[in-house]
């Protein structure tokens, strides 16, 4: 009954925000607290798992909305301009190549394994120019999120080692068969983006022939903003500011919430005079920034009232013993083959944590290696990592570029599920599993 009410919660939180039937925040606040509700669980324990769940966001929720505007002061002082003027320059205005160099900066940017890292990496500097090229930004969120997807598996991501953690296998030995796996992600990738930057060129072609709007389809309408005054724009000193945020983020120097509140800091004593410009700086971007802030906070709710009612974790369970018994040695690959669209349903936590250890007891004993059952669980799952409602990188992602979850999800998860089966077929090839 636990699991049964855990996937129609999840089922109806994915519905509505696919059909865009109601906000984000609706449905992470109210659906889950109806099915907490319909299981018995008291106001006591509500409170304390709503406690849980943000304290896992709250860092998240507040590195983002000083982010946002950090990135919109200094884009209100024209520090991206010439970068954008640069990539178009770079690129000749080609939409093909523009895919292509998205979908590698995106797997670069990933080296660090921290997915809000790569999307305040790239989201800030590549918006504009496809806004220039008039491309849909939900190609370059598909395009990011797979690469980033791709180089989530190395050692320090994050998945490799909740694998290890339940495996007892070193992470560093489990990476070393992925290596090869990575290097023929990367070259599908690029052929991917190729095939989709032809797409959005013949869209874009279309659409001028006919003298429709060049609008990018699907692309959320902005939300509406105070005026911003005019910055002293001293690009010297903005260049070295984003640089040095940067540089901080990716060393860890300090909790990235703090780095950006630093950076927001210098940014305005940087860019305006006295305390009335810079709250109007402050108020010009507060919309998009508190919208994505409660969100997030919304997500982390949603996530410990799952979690701490255990609705995740029976999900996890019987998900595994819903197969006849001659399929049973073919669980791992089975489950790898359905594994992205299972992002929709668990977090990673509850994949690796709930799912993997129930898997491993029943395939280990029937002769198969928990290494390849952690590679073809992993393999077939990691790619959609970015697409799931449980990762709040992805709402980073989502505000940052002004796009909607369900308008993503429809446009990326054919194509990340179809690039995710290559990579685990290649992978099959190998020999990694």
């Amino acid at each position: 009954m636990l699991t049964l009410i855990g996937l129609l919660t999840i089922a109806a939180l994915v519905a509505l925000l696919i059909t865009g039937r109601t906000t984000a925040i609706i449905a992470l606040v109210l659906v889950p607290l109806v099915a907490a509700l319909i299981v018995g669980t008291g106001t006591d324990a509500l409170a304390g798992y709503f406690n849980d769940g943000l304290r896992r966001v709250a860092p998240i929720a507040a590195m983002f909305m000083f982010a946002i505007t950090f990135f919109g002061v200094l884009q209100d002082a024209g520090l991206f301009r010439p970068l954008v003027d640069g990539l178009v320059r770079m690129t000749a205005g080609n939409v093909v190549a523009v895919a292509m160099m998205t979908a590698l900066l995106g797997m670069v940017a990933h080296l660090d394994g921290a997915g809000a890292t790569t999307f305040l990496l790239t989201v800030p500097a590549l918006l504009p120019l496809y806004r220039r090229l008039h491309m849909s930004p939900y190609l370059m969120l598909l395009l990011l999120a797979t690469g980033a997807g791709i180089f989530n598996m190395l050692p320090w991501a994050g998945p490799l080692g909740r694998a290890a953690a339940v495996t007892g296998i070193d992470v560093g030995v489990l990476w070393q068969p992925l290596v090869p796996v990575q290097v023929v992600g990367a070259v599908l990738l690029l052929a991917m983006a190729a095939v989709l930057g032809l797409r959005e060129r013949g869209r874009a072609a279309r659409l001028a022939a006919s003298g429709g709007d060049l609008a990018p389809a699907g692309t959320a309408a902005p939300l509406p903003r105070a005026a911003a005054p005019v910055p002293v724009r001293h690009a010297g000193l903005n260049a070295l500011l984003f640089v040095a945020v940067l540089g901080a983020l990716v060393g860890s120097l300090l909790p990235s919430a703090y780095i950006f509140m630093i950076g927001l800091a210098l940014a305005l004593l940087i860019n305006y005079r006295g305390p009335a410009q810079q709250m109007e700086a402050i108020a010009a971007h507060a919309p998009a920034a508190l919208k994505m802030g409660a969100i997030i906070l919304a997500a982390g709710s949603f996530l410990g009232v799952m979690d701490g009612s255990g609705m995740l974790r029976s999900i996890a369970a019987d998900l595994a013993h819903v197969l006849p018994d001659p399929m049973l040695p073919w669980l791992h690959v089975l489950l790898g083959v359905v594994g992205l669209p299972m992002e929709l349903l668990l977090s990673t936590d509850a994949y690796y944590f709930g799912l993997l250890p129930v898997v491993l007891e029943i395939t280990t004993p029937l002769g198969v290696d928990p290494a390849h059952s952690v590679y073809a669980l992993t393999i077939g799952n990691i790619v959609g990592t970015f697409i799931s409602p449980f990762s709040p990188a992805l709402w980073l992602a989502l505000g940052l570029a002004g796009a909607d979850i369900g308008r993503h999800i429809r446009y990326s998860l054919g194509w990340m599920w179809g690039f995710s089966l290559l990579l685990l077929g290649a992978a099959w090839l190998l020999g990694v599993f």
